[in-house]
C-alpha cells in the first residue's frame, strides 16, 4: 500500500504549525531518537541551574504560537 504524499504548501499556516507541533511531540517522546552531545548536555545543565536560580522567564508556548499566528494574518 503506497503512502500518499502530503503537500504542506496546500495547508494553511495554522495547519502547518499544528503539523509541526504534532511532529515535534511524536519525536520528543523517545529521548533516544535525538541523542545529545556532551556539550549539549552541559548547556542544558547550565540552563536548568539558571532556571533554578532565577525562576521561569520568557513566553509560554501558547504565547509564542499566538504571536506567530498573528504575524501571518
Amino acid at each position: 500500500m503506497a503512502k500518499q504524499a502530503l503537500d504542506i504548501n496546500q495547508l494553511s499556516r495554522d495547519e502547518q504549525l499544528d503539523l509541526l507541533d504534532r511532529l515535534w511531540e511524536s519525536i520528543g517522546h523517545d529521548p533516544d531518537t535525538l541523542p545529545l552531545s556532551e556539550a549539549q548536555k552541559a548547556e542544558l545543565d547550565r540552563r536548568l541551574d539558571a532556571l533554578d536560580a532565577e525562576g521561569p522567564t520568557g513566553l509560554t508556548w501558547d504565547e509564542v504560537a499566538a504571536q506567530a499566528r498573528a504575524r501571518q494574518q
